[in-house]
């Protein structure tokens, strides 16, 4: 599926759209540059999940886990893992196979220990449809 977004706004909409028809147990994975959206993704997802707390980037804890919405949300950015061992040293497993939602950042670093079903989530800019401009491709993915 592949959708525009010409605002931050709709971007965090289609993340409420996504948070609110999530299942306990569902993994995604988000692909895009640095100030593509990613975090305001993140926090319509978070919304959708009637989350109230601020979401940010978990940059240097690799994982946020919060648990006040209808499930927990688990918000995994992987950008600085070394090696993949560091992944079984926080328990990965417990919240990939969790009954939350995973979210996961820079998920490329990692591909070898993801489910075998995740969907991935690929936000891209073009400037020339805008400054704004967003093409977002959802897609579901069997390893």
């Amino acid at each position: 599926m592949i959708i525009e977004s010409h605002s931050a706004e709709e971007t965090a909409l289609l993340g409420e759209k996504i948070g609110r028809e999530a299942a306990p147990g569902d993994v995604y994975t988000l692909i895009g540059d640095l100030g593509v959206g990613k975090t305001v993704l993140t926090q319509g997802i978070a919304k959708g999940l009637g989350i109230e707390e601020p979401i940010c980037s978990p940059t240097f804890t690799i994982v946020q886990v919060y648990e006040e919405g209808r499930m927990p949300f688990y918000h995994f950015d992987v950008y600085r893992i070394a090696d993949i061992e560091e992944m079984d040293e926080i328990g990965y497993e417990d919240y990939f196979y969790g009954e939350g939602l995973t979210m996961i950042e820079w998920a490329n670093l990692i591909e070898e220990i993801l489910p075998p079903v995740y969907h991935q989530i690929t936000i891209e800019k073009d400037l020339e449809k805008g400054f704004d401009y967003r093409k977002i491709t959802i897609e579901e993915i069997h390893r």
